[in-house]
């Protein structure tokens, strides 16, 4: 009989780590009928789940995997680890490409998700959860996950920073940030749609750099911390203008 034809159908699932993310999938899960078992603390050994799900920091994957009776899939919720530190386990990944805030539920349903399995049947297990949860399931290599998780790095966390810089400045004209955050919005939601490229507008779009110039000298004189910041990313910028083709739309 092959392997797939003895993918059990999933049923319940022990989740170990009960920190944000662990808290957020047991509920979500649950929320779908599957049974849960979790979340539980680090260095559980839970039994009779047809699936074990660590939500540990990275560090600590490896101590909590060897905790873990083998028998069925044992997968991890890490985006730049690879599969090798669940060794002696049907191995499986399942990263969640979606933030999970100290405050709020996060939304899973319509998010990415990288997932990878040592087996077909710790694959499918990673893509049953993730069907239930309503993730766009994407299988990344081992080899490719540092680059992907520093892509979903830059592509939230490093948001949050480049907002809060864009916060500071504007506090010293009086500006307050709920006055940028529709800007926002509609800068990503045209990313989104158009890609970087097609979504640029501004000064150096234009090729207005007196603008620019004016820019930086504002920056210096109210938040010189910043200008290094602004420099890197005014080049940058140019750059992606410049490889940007004719009929880039400004709107």
């Amino acid at each position: 009989m092959r392997e797939l034809d003895r993918i059990p159908t999933l049923t319940t699932c022990a989740i170990v780590g009960a920190g944000r993310l662990g808290t957020a999938l047991a509920t979500a899960l649950g929320a779908t009928g599957l049974a849960i078992d979790g979340p539980l603390g680090r260095g559980a050994d839970p039994r009779g789940a047809d699936a074990v799900l660590l939500c540990v920091p990275d560090a600590e994957i490896g101590a909590a995997a060897a905790a873990v009776t083998p028998g069925v899939p044992v997968g991890h919720c890490s985006g730049a680890t690879g599969l090798a530190v669940l060794a002696g386990h049907e191995a499986f990944g399942l990263h969640p490409l979606m933030t999970v805030p100290a405050h709020g539920t996060p939304v899973f349903a319509g998010a990415g998700a990288a997932v990878a399995g040592s087996t077909p049947r710790a694959l499918a297990t990673a893509q049953a959860l993730a069907e239930r949860l309503g993730l766009r399931a994407t299988a990344v290599a081992d080899e490719d996950r540092p680059a992907y998780h520093a892509a979903a790095s830059i592509a939230s966390n490093f948001l949050v920073t480049l907002e809060g810089a864009a916060e500071r400045l504007a506090a010293t004209a009086g500006v307050e940030r709920e006055l940028l955050a529709p800007l926002v919005r509609a800068a990503v939601e045209n990313w989104a749609r158009l890609g970087a490229a097609g979504a640029l507008t501004g000064p150096i779009a234009r090729g207005d750099e007196a603008t620019v110039a004016r820019q930086r000298a504002a920056v210096a004189e109210r938040t010189p911390e910043l200008l290094a910041l602004f420099d890197a990313l005014a080049d940058a910028t140019r750059a992606l203008a410049a490889a940007a083709p004719p009929e880039r739309s400004a709107a």
